[in-house]
Order: C-alpha cells, then sequence, then structure tokens
C-alpha cells in the first residue's frame, strides 16, 4: 500500500494494535489491514533489584506504556499526516510469569516479583513433586505458594493474581483474563478442556498451608481465554491511561492478553505441530510444539501452551544478550575515549562478524553469561565472569565468539534432553530477538547449538508486538469457525520471505567442543557465586 491507502486504512480504524512489555523495551506495531507494520513506537526501561527481589514499579509500568504510545502516535503522525485516535482492535503481550498479587480494592499488594527471580525454589520442588509436573521457579503459582510458605502477611489480603499482560489488560477494560499462553505459565494447563488443571487445583487448595487461608485458587487466578475470544473493550479510563492525551476513543475491542512466548509463536507462525521457535533476547528460550506430551517430568523443560492451548517443550533460560551487551558498551567506551564514533549497529556488526574468524576451539576462552541464577544449571544466582589459560589465544575473534558461545549454552543443555531422551525432532526453528539483528552470525551460532535449521523472517524484527497485533487482527477478521493456524497462513505468512542458515559441519563440532568445556567449568561459576557476595 501507498501513503494515500494507508492514511485511508488509519481514517477507517482498519487497523490493530500490539503492544509489548518486553525485559529491556515497551514496544507497540500497529498492522494494517494486509498485517504488514505500518507504524511502531518504543519505550526503554530495566527491571531493578530492590531488596532481592528483580522488579518493576506501576509507576514505570504506566510511565512507560504512555511513553510508548506516544512515540506511536508520532511516527503515525510524521509518515501519514495523520492524529490516531482509534484502531480496529487492541492486544498487550508481556513477560510471563511473575507475581501481581492484588486486595479487593485492586491495590497491589507487594511490588511485582518477575520471571527473572529465583526466589522460589523450595515451592516449586514441592509442587512439582505434588503435581508430578514441573512447575519452575517463575512461574506465578511457585512465587504465590512461596510466599505462603514464608508467611508472609499480604497473603491473607488476596483477592486476585495475574501476570504483567493480564495486569495491563485489566486497567484498560476491567476485565480479570488472560490468554491461554500466558496462563500456562500461571498454573498447568489441561489441553483437553483448555483452561486451568482443575485436579491440580484441588490437589493445591487441600494442602494444609492453603486449606485455612481465606481464599481458594480458583477464585483468585484469572479467567483462560483463547486465542480469538473478545475480551473486553476499551473503558474511557483505560483510554486515559494509554494515551495521556486523551485522543484515544473509548469503545476499542481487545483479543485475550498474551504472554511473550505466545506471541513469539504467533510471529513466526510456529503454532502447529513440529513446528518450533527460538527467542534470544534478554532471555533465551526455545519452544516445540508436542504432538504429545512428553513421556516424563523435567525441571528443565517447563510445559506451556501455544495461544490456540496446544501443549509446547520449553526451555527457558533467564540470560541471553545481557552479557554480550555489556561488552559491546565497554568497546563503545574505549572508541569514545580516544575521540572516535561508531554507531551502535556498525559496532555489534563488526564484533559479532569476527567471530565468524575464531578458532575452532575459540582459544580455549571461556565465558558465562550468568547475569542471574539459572535453574537449568541448578545456580540460583549468577556471576557473569570469563576465564582463560595463560596459553589462551586471546584474540577479539575469539573472544566474541565465546561470548556467542556462552549465549547459547545453556539452552543447548535443556534442548539435550528433549533431543535424546523424548526423540523430540523439529524441522527447522524460527529465530527473533537481538541475537539475529546482525545477518547471518546469530543464526550461524544457534544452527550450530541445536544442529538445526534457523530462518530468520524480514519481519522478526518487529517481534512479540507485531505478533501481538497479529493476535488482535485475528480476533476482529476471523471468519466462523477459522483456526488461528489456517488465519496465519493464509493472510499473514503465505507471501512472507526469510533467510535459513543451515548448520555447517565444523561449526558444529566446534560449538560442542566449547559445550563440553562449558559444562566441565560449572564449577569455576558456583565458586564464582560462593566467593563473590
Amino acid at each position: 500500500m501507498n501513503i494515500v491507502d494507508i492514511g485511508n486504512v488509519i481514517d477507517r480504524g482498519q487497523t490493530s494494535l500490539g503492544i509489548e512489555l518486553g525485559s529491556t523495551r515497551i514496544k507497540a506495531v500497529l498492522i494494517g489491514d494486509d498485517h504488514s507494520p505500518i507504524a511502531s513506537g518504543d519505550h526503554a526501561w530495566e527491571n531493578k533489584l530492590v531488596d532481592g527481589v528483580w522488579t518493576y514499579s506501576l509507576e514505570d509500568v504506566w510511565n512507560g506504556l504512555q511513553s510508548c504510545y506516544r512515540s506511536l502516535c508520532e511516527d503515525v503522525q510524521n509518515k501519514y499526516g495523520r492524529t490516531l485516535t482509534r484502531v480496529g482492535s487492541i492486544g498487550i503481550s508481556a513477560m510471563m510469569h511473575g507475581y501481581l498479587a492484588f486486595d479487593s480494592s485492586d491495590n497491589l499488594l507487594v511490588p511485582f516479583r518477575t520471571w527473572r527471580n529465583t526466589i522460589t525454589e523450595e515451592a516449586a520442588a514441592e509442587l512439582t513433586s505434588l503435581f508430578d509436573f514441573n512447575i519452575p521457579q517463575r512461574w506465578s503459582i511457585a512465587h504465590l505458594y512461596q510466599a505462603v510458605l514464608n508467611g508472609e502477611d499480604h497473603i491473607n489480603d488476596i483477592s486476585h493474581i495475574t501476570t504483567l499482560a493480564g495486569y495491563v489488560h485489566m486497567m484498560l477494560t476491567g476485565e480479570k483474563v488472560v490468554g491461554i499462553g500466558d496462563a500456562s505459565g500461571i498454573f498447568p494447563i489441561d489441553s483437553e478442556i483448555n483452561d486451568y488443571n482443575q485436579d491440580m487445583i484441588s490437589q493445591f487448595d487441600r494442602l494444609e498451608s492453603i486449606k485455612d487461608l481465606p481464599w481458594n485458587l480458583r477464585d483468585i487466578l484469572p479467567s483462560v481465554l483463547m486465542a480469538g475470544d473478545d475480551a473486553g473493550v476499551l473503558t474511557p479510563e483505560g483510554a486515559k491511561l494509554l494515551d495521556s492525551t486523551g485522543q484515544l476513543e473509548a469503545g476499542i475491542p481487545l483479543c485475550p492478553p498474551e504472554g511473550d512466548a505466545g506471541t513469539g509463536m504467533t510471529a513466526t507462525n510456529s503454532i502447529a505441530a513440529k513446528t518450533g521457535n527460538t527467542s534470544a533476547g534478554t532471555s533465551i528460550f526455545t519452544m516445540i510444539v508436542l504432538e504429545k506430551e512428553l513421556s516424563g517430568v523435567y525441571t528443565e523443560i517447563d510445559m506451556v501452551t501455544t495461544p490456540t492451548g496446544r501443549p509446547v517443550a520449553m526451555v527457558h533460560c533467564n540470560t541471553c544478550t545481557s552479557d554480550l551487551d555489556a561488552w559491546v558498551n565497554l568497546f563503545s567506551e574505549a572508541i569514545s575515549a580516544v575521540g572516535l564514533t561508531v554507531t551502535k549497529s556498525a559496532l555489534y556488526d563488526a564484533l559479532y562478524n569476527s567471530a565468524l574468524l575464531a578458532d575452532s576451539d575459540c582459544g580455549d576462552l571461556l565465558s558465562y553469561n550468568y547475569l542471574a541464577g539459572e535453574p537449568i544449571t541448578g545456580l540460583d544466582e549468577g556471576r557473569p565472569l570469563f576465564a582463560r589459560m595463560p596459553e589462551s589465544r586471546f584474540s577479539l575473534a575469539n573472544f566474541m565468539r565465546s561470548l556467542l558461545y556462552s549465549a547459547v549454552s545453556t539452552l543447548r543443555i535443556g534442548m539435550d534432553i528433549l533431543y535424546n531422551q523424548e526423540k523430540v525432532s523439529v524441522d527447522m526453528m524460527l529465530g527473533h530477538g537481538g541475537l539475529f539483528k546482525t545477518e547471518i552470525v546469530g543464526q550461524r551460532i544457534m544452527a550450530a547449538a541445536l544442529n538445526t535449521p534457523v530462518t530468520v523472517m524480514e519481519t522478526a524484527g518487529e517481534g512479540g508486538a507485531w505478533g501481538m497485533a497479529l493476535l488482535a487482527a485475528y480476533m476482529l477478521r476471523k471468519e466462523g469457525n477459522e483456526t488461528l493456524d489456517d488465519y496465519l497462513e493464509q493472510n499473514v505468512f503465505s507471501r512472507a520471505e526469510g533467510h535459513t542458515e543451515y548448520p555447517v559441519e565444523s561449526d558444529v563440532k566446534s560449538f560442542n567442543r566449547y559445550l563440553e568445556r562449558y559444562i566441565k567449568g560449572l564449577e569455576i561459576e558456583r565458586s564464582a557465586i560462593e566467593s563473590m557476595k
């Protein structure tokens, strides 16, 4: 479409808006009636470690959302000369998991506890044993039960709990709901009924520490909705929360709020069985849509769902590019110190591409990117560190390849369970996230780590916010009983283009050699955690 056509689409409200609150950025993407992005906005933010808890304040949530939306409106005005007053539909997405607990007046009882926290080990272990189902530390139910075990004062005042996406959606619409993908990071889902597992809820409510509390679990969890369901409309109060100028009209329909896993699956067309995608940014995770449930329970593997309720095996690691970003910033400071300037994208490209020139053994260098704890390797805290032997070949190429390998090593440890013990197969991985912004390099590293082709589509840079916009469009435009799979395939991805990197045998051998050294060296990381308090 040309600028005039897009302007007319905006005037008619034939658009859909997706907003995703990611770990380091809040992003909004507006799509037209052909599902292509026509405008975007963003806002950078960071979580804070407060009293040992990773958190974002609710003030930061709303300041960030308003800044992001304002940025989107400025983009619409600059490109098309239009003031954005209405859209066809809206969808809200955010980081999955975590803990937001409210009283009956919707007052937040304790600061938001994000997915990054590893403070629920006792609760997660007990619930995993009780349910015979893996409950990761970051899941909402683990945070709730840990608060009970801790005897925290707020427990008796809980009226409802939700996720970050669920909270924002509630404030915009008044509806206490979540999409099924987001719900699958709150409590286990029964894909036969597309709702929380009712037997497990009953087991939880019968626990000695729970049964005398003034609430039961069913009543405090948000309701579960499927992709395409009506999830309420933007209220006048909600419109003012999102658009501080007051120009956004109320009454806009919203689709079910989803987690970043669900939007990643949508944005990569990884909804059908045997499809897979990998998201590599602040955190890193890989999801494979299963044909059947896993045969066993693995603490390294999360069982979540697609936005349509299909079971998904998810390997999630808390840290991916944060340590890489820190090193790139250090190089940027060094460049500035000698009076030179270089754009951030050019610096990333130069450093990442240097990794392709590395020795096959990375010069015997070793890096751990653990900014936070990593349950897959049994660590409840993180200490980013770099190690080498006196005779190691300490070149830029070896250093950068070591950092890139480190960013995906823990993911591979978890994936080996699916590959080797469950014999799960996937023909291709769809990649998205910051690791893939430099062409070829991130894909080639991931293809070597997973020994699987990795495709990055042209729309990958739009990420989960675009995926959320697609879910909002699906709710608005689906015909009859049209499935999300069919809608995406026929209306969005039938003409999509992308680039695929296939595993290079020498890269696969190089990564496997590094991973062996990485696993042996985990004792170094454990020692750092103990000695650097």
